[in-house]
């Protein structure tokens, strides 16, 4: 007499990981995500580990974090896992300021943003 188990938001053959809260805007996020969709799981890794972007760290505890779960809870074999999708998205927005000339206020804004990745185990082809 328990509850039903939910059913997979993924499918049978996927997995995904979710960060959020990385400080970062969505725009600069964005383009370290475009670096590694598609590719095979240890050439982005590789990608990210060697980026000068600041945030490419995040992104790869993500990737790896998305590799974990795929091989722990779904039990699909690393070697043949590619990114199948990276998207962005926002988060709050910290509103700071800064006093400017003639009694006025600078706006400065702080975004935050967050990213999903998801994993695909695909068939290797002979």
């Amino acid at each position: 007499m328990g509850k039903e188990q939910n059913p997979r938001r993924v499918a049978d053959n996927e997995a995904m990981a979710k960060t959020r809260m990385l400080r970062t805007s969505p725009q600069k996020l964005n383009l370290v995500a475009a670096l590694i969709r598609g590719k095979k799981v240890d050439k982005a890794l590789a990608d990210l580990t060697f980026s000068k972007k600041r945030i490419a760290g995040d992104v790869k505890k993500c990737l790896q974090s998305a590799i974990a779960n795929a091989e722990n809870n779904h039990g699909l074999d690393v070697d043949n896992l590619v990114v199948a999708e990276a998207w962005v998205g926002k988060n709050l927005v910290m509103k700071r300021g800064r006093p400017r000339a003639r009694g006025r206020f600078g706006k400065i804004m702080k975004p935050f943003s967050e990213i999903t990745i998801k994993v695909r185990q695909v068939e290797e082809r002979a």
